[in-house]
């Protein structure tokens, strides 16, 4: 299981890191190792994404985290409302997108899928929608 995830992720990096070519990014060291830091996806700011990456790269800059975070929502690889989490859309393979921790202390790990379909079927019962399709949740704490 812990392949496949790591599978869905090198495939996310290496769609993203195509459409940052495509847009004529250069691909160095830096950015490659922001993307692995976003794609661990426990940040939820700049700074936070660049405290993590200054201690693996002392050289490091800030300006170089802010033009890597505006490529990437640019390209349409992040949404800076989903706290710089990759998009994701619902076809997505991704295993383990999200975690549920239930009062019994019992664990679930949903699928992008799987958690889209839990969604959509939940708001769908509750007469929140019709034939709309989510495109995007915003989760605060």
């Amino acid at each position: 299981m812990i392949r496949q995830e790591v599978k869905q992720v090198d495939k996310a990096k290496e769609a993203i890191v195509q459409k940052l070519k495509a847009s004529g990014c250069r691909i160095t060291k830096q950015r490659l190792m922001l993307l692995d830091i976003i794609l661990e996806e426990n940040c939820s700011c700049c700074k936070e994404i660049y405290y993590r990456a200054s201690k693996i790269d002392p050289s490091i800059g800030t300006a170089t985290v802010y033009r890597m975070i505006n490529k990437l929502e640019e390209i349409g690889a992040i949404n800076r409302r989903n706290m710089y989490k990759v998009a994701c859309d619902p076809n997505c393979e991704l295993q383990n997108a999200c975690t549920v921790e239930l009062d019994d202390d019992t664990i679930k790990h949903l699928s992008a899928k799987n958690w889209n379909a839990v969604i959509q079927a939940g708001l769908k019962a509750c007469g929140y929608v019709e034939d709309q399709k989510v495109r995007n949740i915003t989760v605060r704490s």
